[in-house]
This record gives structure tokens, sequence and C-alpha cells, in this order.
């Protein structure tokens, strides 16, 4: 049941697009086998249940804040609000570590995100020791699928200049910053 709400909250997300709709598409297109992987990836993603559609929320906004892409920071924004989250745990994400809006989990989850996005990317034995507590290998293991790809994908946009689509216009947005913050 999860996977179907997430997938729907992706479709109206998509909906609400106002400007920008297809510069990805019209790069990959050039490469068709690409656009297949990239929505094959994205579609696996979609349908991966086990961990709380919350946490990878988190997780992929943080990343895409790290990583400075526009686009994935409207499209993380409005997935957020989409989903339920607080505009003070978006803004929260720059100062997790001292911020009370989140749980002992959650500041874990960012946590990993942090690290899997630095350069270069260094998770400690003892985060995911400290991850594993909480959640089963399969959780994790999404979770690093996850932000590995929002990674991936922030990296694309950037190369190839995708801009904001427009998905968040009016909203508190996730914001950029720097991997050595």
């Amino acid at each position: 049941m999860r996977m179907l709400k997430r997938i729907w909250i992706h479709i109206r997300v998509f909906g609400k697009a106002t400007q920008n709709k297809s510069d990805l598409v019209r790069w990959l297109i050039r490469r068709p086998q690409y656009l297949f992987a990239t929505g094959f990836v994205e579609t696996m993603l979609l349908l991966s249940g086990r961990l709380d559609p919350e946490l990878k929320t988190l997780a992929t906004a943080k990343a895409a804040g790290m990583a400075n892409c526009e686009f994935c920071m409207d499209i993380a924004t409005a997935l957020a609000g989409m989903e339920g989250m607080t505009e003070e745990k978006l803004l929260g994400l720059r100062t997790y570590k001292t911020s009370a809006v989140f749980t002992e989990l959650e500041k874990l989850v960012i946590a990993f995100a942090e690290a899997m996005s630095a350069t270069p990317a260094i998770v400690s034995d003892e985060l995911r020791d400290e991850l594993l507590t909480h959640l089963s290998k399969a959780q994790l293991a999404e979770l690093a699928a996850e932000v590995a790809w929002e990674n991936q994908r922030a990296r694309l946009n950037q190369a190839l200049g995708v801009r904001p689509a427009g998905f968040s216009e009016g909203a508190i947005c996730v914001l950029p910053e720097s991997a050595a913050s």
C-alpha cells in the first residue's frame, strides 16, 4: 500500500511542473539506453517498500542539498510536502545533529546520507552498525541505494544543466549546502 501511495505522490508532483518539464528527457533521448536505464532504476526504487518513505525522503533531500542540485532540491521539497513532512524538518536538515525535530533514527539516516554524499564518501562501521540496530539489512540496502541514486541523479542533472521545474513553487525549500559543512 505504501508503494502505491508513493507512486501516486510522484505522479501528482510531476503534474505540478510549471517549467523546464523535459530538460533531462531532451538530453537522455539522444541515448535511449540511458533513458531506459534511468527509468528502470527510478521505478525499482519506487517499488522498493521496506523502508519508511519519510526516511527515504529525508535522506534524498539531504543528498540533494549537499550536491546543490536545484532540480533535485525542487522535487525533494515537493515530495516531502506531499508525503506530509513538516517544514521544520526540511529546514532542519542542515542542523540536524542539534535539532529537536528529528528522532534518533532520523538523525542516523541523515548522517548516513551526509557520509555517502561527501567526497570522499566514507560511511563508518559505527554508523552502519548503529543503523542496523534500527533497520534490517534489507532496509539499510534500500536506504543506501536511494542515497547513491540521488547522488547520481544530482550529478547528472548538474552536468547537463537540468533546471528546476517549479514543483515546489511557494513552498519552503531544501537549502543547498556544501559537503564540507
